[in-house]
């Protein structure tokens, strides 16, 4: 749908439509009206490619063009809202250039960033 919210703003949407007394699910009533709002509104939208490669360039503080996995794994797992090791595991299977074992992160973000239409 477009939208990419972060953990802690899907919990407070959860919040806003949950019954009275959270049981973890949420009616189908309550849902469609909140996600119409959500999406006319166009909140939570992606952040754009430039941002995305300022943030990796501030990360390869040695101007490489790359990042080892590990790096990127420290930051993400240690910084803002924190990755899982299964998240990281996934990230990185897309990241990370087989022939070279780096994030060649320009690569990265072409093939992870959408195309406004």
């Amino acid at each position: 749908l477009g939208c990419f919210p972060t953990e802690g703003e899907l919990h407070d949407i959860i919040r806003e439509i949950e019954d009275e007394e959270p049981t973890g699910f949420i009616r189908f009533e309550k849902f469609l009206p909140m996600m119409t709002k959500v999406l006319m509104e166009r909140r939570y939208r992606p952040i754009s490619e430039d941002v995305l490669l300022r943030a990796f360039e501030v990360l390869d503080q040695n101007k490489k063009g790359f990042l080892e996995p590990e790096e990127l794994t420290k930051y993400m797992s240690e910084e803002g809202e924190p990755f899982t090791q299964e998240e990281m595991d996934e990230m990185l299977s897309a990241a990370v250039d087989p022939g070279k074992n780096v994030i060649l992160y320009k690569d990265f973000l072409e093939m992870m960033t959408l195309e406004e239409h």
